[in-house]
């Protein structure tokens, strides 16, 4: 299947196109497989919802690999580069995914990322990370008071 990434994009983000098996009973629906290029090893899966116009984040993990999937609804997923070493520093990527665009969005370490539930329905968003998660190696910013040039007000 492979990995698209569109444009302007930050080094090392992959989004990948995932397959849903619907039929008469429900609908399957593909997260990460360990034969996947995505795969870095397995920490922990959790799932979480956030209701339409909330957002979530800007956090930033010093070692864990994010692998964002939404189940349900849609959400606008905002990462930020500012690693020194990275040819995409400075560069702000928006991604808008979920129920009409479903892929995985892998992100590593030392990327700022938010995201906001767009739509009228909550999103269900689900994370398969590689490490298990410690607050430790996290960092968090306030969502409208931080240096990331990304205003947020504009989506309300």
């Amino acid at each position: 299947m492979g990995t698209v990434n569109p444009i302007n994009t930050i080094h090392d983000v992959l989004i990948t196109p995932l397959k849903r098996f619907p039929d008469e009973r429900g609908t399957v629906m593909h997260v990460l497989k360990s034969t996947d290029e995505a795969f870095k090893g397995f920490g922990e899966v959790y799932c979480s919802s956030i209701y339409p116009g909330v957002i979530k984040g800007w956090n930033v993990h010093t070692r864990i690999t994010l692998n964002y999937v939404v189940l349900s609804g849609m959400i606008k997923f905002v990462l930020y580069d500012e690693r020194e070493d990275s040819p995409s520093k400075g560069v702000i990527q928006e991604i808008c995914f979920g129920e009409s665009n479903y892929v995985r969005v892998t992100v590593p370490p030392r990327i700022w990322s938010a995201f906001q539930c767009i739509g009228i329905q909550p999103a269900l968003v689900c994370n398969v990370i590689d490490h298990p998660h410690d607050p430790s190696e996290a960092k968090r910013l306030d969502i409208y008071n931080n240096h990331i040039p990304f205003n947020w007000n504009y989506m309300k």
